[in-house]
């Protein structure tokens, strides 16, 4: 038979004791050794809401039994856990003031004010009233001085910008370069000028002379060549060009003639000239830099090679990756694919033969 040990209230309440006085014990070793390094105990959110809820419902036992932090500081937390759960239950506050103006909305009204520095606010507004945007002036101006943008009259005492002024001339629009090449002579290695005009709409190029020596008169017979009735640059109006010595002012005085604008452009600016240069990159990374010439027909045909293929046969970036001038008569759909070729196969075309 088993016998049933009867477990009295007092073994409880004395278990219950020993257990409490380890647990003190252990939490005064604790706390020395966070004195022992000098450092306070941090607590998360969690903890201080754990012991300001266990705290509360001492009621004044607090004062007996907090050791690791102050009653004081205990009832602290407490009257903050209320006063959340307050302010959490309570509908949330209307911000004051107007919403602010979605990202997608400032960032058109930038661009629309950087793209036409002579639009004022009011010319803004409507603009945008026109793609379904309802926005007032004044929040115009606040986007435009928060992101530094001044004001119409500030932003169009600057004028037009380089590039909106080849946009919006670029048909009747001209510049004009020299690039050298070496060649082979009975007198020795000679450099030869080429003085070419490029149309920065169609970017067709005109090769307008090649010499060795271009001398003032050289270059006013040049420009009586290309704006005569028939020359390339008659229905031009304006004319780029560097601070070359060459281009001297009766050079300028004849384009004045017949009313081109030779426009100078400031030293060591050749970014402004852009068209012109990067024709001239083209032609010597394609052609000149690979040939030697043993004589000046032999030059001579070469740049006239590269041009026919500049202008017929080489796609522009620029332009789309179009064909300036394509024969309109090549190629078909369904033709066979052939390869020309040029200077010896330097400058190749790919193209559909004819049916």
């Amino acid at each position: 038979m088993h016998m049933v040990r009867q477990v009295s209230s007092i073994d409880i309440n004395e278990q219950l004791v020993k257990e409490l006085e380890y647990v003190h014990a252990e939490l005064q070793v604790f706390k020395a050794q966070f004195r022992k390094i000098n450092k306070r105990p941090s607590f998360t959110d969690e903890q201080r809401k754990l012991l300001a809820e266990k705290g509360r419902a001492l009621g004044k036992r607090i004062h007996d039994l907090a050791t690791i932090v102050t009653p004081a500081t205990i009832l602290r937390w407490h009257r903050e856990l209320v006063a959340k759960k307050f302010d959490s239950s309570q509908s949330p506050k209307r911000k004051v003031g107007r919403p602010k103006t979605r990202k997608d909305i400032e960032g058109l009204i930038i661009t629309i004010a950087l793209d036409n520095p002579r639009w004022g606010y009011t010319r803004i507004v409507g603009t945008v009233k026109n793609l379904g945007i309802k926005i007032s002036r004044t929040t115009v101006a606040n986007i435009l001085e928060r992101n530094g943008i001044n004001p119409s009259p500030d932003r169009s005492d600057k004028g037009m910008s380089w590039a909106d002024f080849i946009r919006l001339h670029k048909d009747v629009l001209w510049a004009t370069d020299f690039f050298t090449t070496e060649a082979w002579t009975t007198f020795g290695l000679i450099t030869y000028y080429v003085l070419f005009f490029i149309h920065i709409g169609s970017r067709k190029v005109v090769i307008a002379g090649i010499t060795p020596n271009p001398s003032d008169e050289w270059m006013a017979q040049i420009a009586r060549n290309v704006t005569a009735f028939d020359g390339e640059l008659i229905d031009a109006k304006y004319l780029i060009h560097d601070r070359d010595g060459k281009y001297t002012e009766q050079f300028d005085a004849l384009m004045r003639s017949i009313k081109i604008k030779p426009i100078r452009l400031p030293p060591r600016s050749p970014n402004l000239n852009a068209y012109a240069e990067s024709f001239v990159a083209k032609i010597k990374s394609e052609c000149l830099n690979y040939t030697v010439f043993i004589d000046e027909e032999s030059m001579r045909k070469a740049v006239s090679e590269f041009i026919c293929h500049y202008h017929e046969e080489r796609p522009h970036q620029g332009l789309d990756n179009c064909i300036p001038f394509p024969d309109a008569s090549a190629g078909c759909p369904d033709g066979e694919i052939k390869c020309k070729e040029r200077l010896g196969g330097l400058l190749k075309y790919y193209y559909r033969e004819t049916a």
